[in-house]
């Protein structure tokens, strides 16, 4: 197997991720994910695409995310993983699409307005 490149994104954070068969190594931005990614939590995230299938440490992944916080930059790099996984073999994206991890979350942070405080939040109105 060859690698295999994919690209995920979540608000203004983007991953490119790239796959190839190996021994589970993760690299994230040159460091290990564990210490890119302290918390449980963030590390379930990166490494849930591999779960689902259950195909964990059969794949090494480099990635190179930049923007965003590091919560969008672990959904990112979800995604990509996940997308690059479809690009290997096409079978295992219902299983993926199930847990919506074939999905990418559009929302983003709403531009402040002129004239307003914040993007909704507005200034103090005095009648008299």
């Amino acid at each position: 197997m060859e690698i295999i490149n994919a690209l995920g994104r979540r608000k203004t954070a983007v991953a490119r991720v790239y796959v190839k068969a190996g021994k589970g190594a993760f690299i994230v931005n040159g460091k290990d994910a564990k210490e890119y990614f302290p918390t449980s939590l963030l590390q379930d995230t990166i490494q849930r695409p591999f779960n689902v299938l259950e195909v964990v440490g059969k794949y090494d992944v480099k990635v190179n995310v930049a923007g965003g916080g590091i919560t969008g930059q672990a959904e990112a790099i979800s995604l990509g993983i996940s997308r690059a996984l479809v690009k290997e073999d096409e079978t295992v994206k219902p299983a993926l699409k199930k847990l919506g991890l074939m999905t990418r979350d559009s929302r983003m942070v709403e531009r402040k307005k002129f004239g307003q405080k914040k993007a909704r939040k507005k200034f103090q109105f005095s009648k008299r």
